[in-house]
């Protein structure tokens, strides 16, 4: 959509291939600009218009991460050089606009961490001078549609601060705090976190985030390989997560792989997944784990891996690829079959453009890699898993439908006595219910303290 709020630019997915269309002003008639293969990094993705009309674009223009370009609509020409790159990583962010002024004054993007670039002098000053007054926090200023406002809206977080709001007078350099995302947490009981990178057996550089419990020892603690959804999404951020901050309250470390695959890393990472879901990937996080006990940070007799989606799925292939590394693990709405990810259902979300060209090159193909697929399915090799086992499904589930978890649990439950199963019939893909999430989470604390914590047997 352009500065006047009308349909300008659209991209679509065909065949496995992207188009660009063009609605052009003159006379409002849609033309395609440019064609490109949907999974080979070239072309590009639009991104935003400028209040002065300027069309930005993501694209790698040849490198292996995207960067943020601007893009002549007339000419059909990409500029050679990116107006914005994050070195190691693709470029996400936002472009922050003055209406006023009518241009680009600065961009939100994000690296290990959050941060902004400023254009504009006098909003450089404005950055230098609400940082000086929290040098704790991540702070985004928001201008509104004037960026000479005298009182300026401060969005501060981090890794242990859920998020303050703030008001910064630029005449009298206060702050007036409007309000707390969470008033209830105390960020001093809070776990640090920190990106850290290590080598898979291949030699691939893995990031990670790491958070250490407060107040610990911080050395041979149980711990929590977190494994995120998606797969290709980039997973965790540096900023408080709920779900991090829980299981550090309880005494774990929580290690948060960006395993081959994520997105956000370049595309050698990304595509460096393709195919490799309970192989590659799968050897990634077990590397993950391997690293936190060679740093000695881990107990290698307590370690349990979690995930839901795609991390249910890599839990399980966790546990069946390596016994002797994952104590236990918790796995909710995971994949268990990826066969079923090709059947088209009114319980499945997939649609048949997916099913046909994406999961054949980011998954595998259904005729032509079956002997794999079906080696890389949980409930393939259920029998292996004698591990503690968490399990939790939504009924109303469409994106991993619920009998990817029934069948599991039939299949697994002959070998393994203890597993523990839930289903909430009422929930879809996560939890929405507050009720549900209070239960799941009780739930999962009393596991982990059973299997990893305080009360569980030495090995």
């Amino acid at each position: 959509i352009d500065q006047t709020g009308t349909p300008r630019v659209t991209m679509t997915f065909e065949d496995g291939r992207n188009a660009v269309y063009y609605r052009d002003p003159a006379n409002e008639r849609w033309r395609k600009i440019a064609e490109f293969d949907a999974f080979n990094g070239e072309g590009f993705k639009p991104y935003s218009f400028g209040p002065d009309g300027t069309f930005y674009v993501l694209a790698r223009n040849g490198k292996d991460t995207e960067a943020l370009y601007r893009y002549d609509l007339i000419k059909n020409a990409m500029d050679s050089e990116p107006m914005v790159a994050t070195a190691g990583y693709d470029f996400r962010g936002a472009l922050v606009m003055d209406g006023n002024k009518k241009k680009v004054i600065g961009v939100n993007y994000e690296t290990d961490a959050s941060a902004s670039l400023w254009f504009d002098d006098s909003v450089k000053k404005i950055q230098k001078s609400v940082d000086d007054l929290l040098p704790g926090t991540i702070n985004r200023l928001s201008f509104g549609r004037n960026s000479q406002t005298t009182n300026v809206l401060v969005h501060a977080f981090s890794d242990v601060q859920p998020g303050m709001y703030l008001i910064y007078d630029t005449a009298t350099n206060k702050l007036t705090l409007v309000g707390r995302a969470q008033p209830g947490v105390d960020p001093k009981k809070m776990a640090l976190s920190d990106m850290i990178h290590y080598k898979a057996r291949d030699g691939l550089d893995i990031p990670a985030y790491l958070s250490l419990p407060p107040g610990k020892d911080k050395k041979n603690l149980p711990m929590v390989v977190l494994v995120h959804g998606g797969p290709w999404l980039r997973g965790s951020s540096w900023n408080w997560d709920a779900q991090v901050q829980f299981l550090a309250s309880r005494g774990y470390v929580v290690l948060q792989p960006e395993f081959r695959g994520s997105t956000g890393f370049g595309f050698k990472h990304y595509s460096a997944g393709w195919k490799q879901w309970g192989l590659a990937m799968q050897d990634d996080i077990a590397d993950g784990a391997q690293w936190a006990i060679s740093q000695g940070i881990a107990d290698p007799k307590r370690i349990c891996i979690a995930g839901a989606s795609y991390g249910g799925y890599a839990s399980l292939m966790g546990l069946a690829n390596n016994p002797e590394l994952f104590r236990c693990g918790v796995e909710w709405v995971g994949v268990t079959d990826i066969n079923l990810m090709f059947k088209s259902s009114w319980e499945n979300d997939a649609s048949a453009e997916w099913q046909r060209y994406g999961m054949p090159i980011l998954v595998g193909d259904e005729t032509s890699d079956a002997a794999q697929l079906k080696a890389t399915s949980p409930v393939n090799i259920a029998e292996r898993i004698r591990q503690p086992l968490l399990m939790a499904y939504g009924g109303s589930d469409r994106r991993v439908p619920i009998r990817h978890g029934e069948s599991f649990r039939d299949a697994v439950m002959p070998h393994n006595p203890d597993v523990e199963w839930i289903d909430y019939p009422e929930e879809g893909h996560g939890w929405a219910l507050v009720k549900n999430r209070v239960d799941f989470w009780t739930r999962v604390e009393s596991f982990l303290e059973k299997n990893i914590g305080k009360g569980a047997p030495s090995r």
